[in-house]
């Protein structure tokens, strides 16, 4: 079992930033990929940010150019950092952990809220 601890979300005005942090603990090793879906009111789930064991990286075209995905194996911790952030980046984030493949997750964290609003 994997258990995911998230921080970081928040009320920020449309242009500013954010970072999500998420850290993992128990069988982290069986972890090949870890990122975040998001989900806002009456939507689906949707991926936004994924990086493997390897380096490789994955964003939503939504998100291309201003969200990074970072990790930092010593801490097991993933991080989302959120520059330009739009009201539609409104949504409560989900931090996942997969041992195969982003779309098909093993561990979810327990969400944190992001609203972008003035």
């Amino acid at each position: 079992q994997v258990q995911l601890v998230e921080s970081g979300g928040g009320l920020v005005q449309p242009g500013g930033s954010l970072r999500l942090s998420c850290t993992a603990s128990g069988s982290t090793l069986t972890v090949s990929h870890m990122g975040w879906y998001r989900q806002a009111p009456g939507q689906q789930r949707e991926l936004v940010a994924a990086g493997t064991n390897g380096g490789s990286t994955y964003y939503a075209d939504s998100v291309k150019g201003r969200f990074t995905i970072s990790r930092d194996n010593t801490k097991n911790t993933v991080y989302l950092q959120m520059n330009s952030l739009k009201p539609e980046d409104t949504a409560v984030y989900y931090c996942f952990a997969a041992r195969w493949s982003r779309f098909q997750v093993d561990y979810w964290g327990q969400g944190t809220q992001v609203t972008v609003s003035s």
